[in-house]
Formats: C-alpha cells, structure tokens, sequence
C-alpha cells in the first residue's frame, strides 16, 4: 500500500486531502510543520508527500530541498499543494526539487488523479522519463 505523507500547517486542509484520499488504497500521515515533515519522510518513508509551502519551523522550500539533498529521501515524490500562485513561486519549488506544484484549492479529483499519476510514473529509469510520463498519465487522466 503506497504511503502518502500529508504535511499542511492547516489541519482543515490536511483532514481535506486525507479524506480526499480515503479508499483510494493509500496509507497516510498527516503532520502539520515543515520540521515534522522532514523527520517523518526519514522515519515513515512516504512514497508521496503532498507538501504545503507556507509552514512554522521550516516552509515547504526548505523541506524540498533537503529531502532532495539527503540519499535516504531524494527520490520520494513531492506534490507542493500550495495557495502561492505567482510564477516566482512556482520556480523557488522547481528549484528546490519539487516534482509539481498545485494550487488551492484542488478538487478531490483533480489531486487523486495527480497522486495516482505521480506514484504510476515514478519508476521510470530517468527524471526526464519520470516527468514525460507524469504529464502524460495527468493529461490523459490516468
């Protein structure tokens, strides 16, 4: 059963996007700072986090970045699920190392398609592959 690591400092949005994913075959775990969201994708090895960026103790850049810098953690997939919406924003996740980046609000559907073509996509042999696949499975709502 794949594992989805949920890290939103609004527990209302974190219970959203659990419920959202409820029956759909995924384990989950909600924490609710960039810091417990860190330790927690060491300790439970998500395949998937649904990261927010706007978070106490360390925003969801950071944890990206680390996550892509530690060889325990660098291939989980990241979903930064985020109301930042300018194209600055979009390029600090980039850079940072996130797979996507989606803005709330998002639809339950919309994100278990984006989850599901995530974790599907993820064992293509090269990021580039892993990519062309993700964009594919989303656009062919897969």
């Amino acid at each position: 059963m794949p594992r989805i690591l949920i890290a939103d400092d609004n527990p209302s949005n974190a219970d959203l996007f659990d419920a959202h994913l409820d029956g759909t075959g995924f384990e989950t775990k909600l924490v609710y700072n960039g810091v417990d969201a860190l330790a927690a994708a060491s300790e439970w090895k998500p395949d998937l986090i649904l990261l927010d960026v706007m978070m106490p103790k360390m925003s969801g850049f950071e944890v990206c970045r680390r996550l892509r810098a530690d060889p325990a953690t660098r291939d989980v997939s990241v979903l930064m699920v985020t109301a930042l919406d300018q194209a600055n924003d979009v390029e600090t996740a980039v850079d940072a190392g996130t797979d996507d980046f989606i803005t709330k609000p998002i639809s339950g559907r919309e994100l278990v398609l984006r989850v599901n073509a995530m974790l599907a996509s993820r064992n293509e042999p090269t990021p580039t592959d892993r990519a062309l696949a993700y964009i594919g499975r989303v656009q062919q709502g897969l």
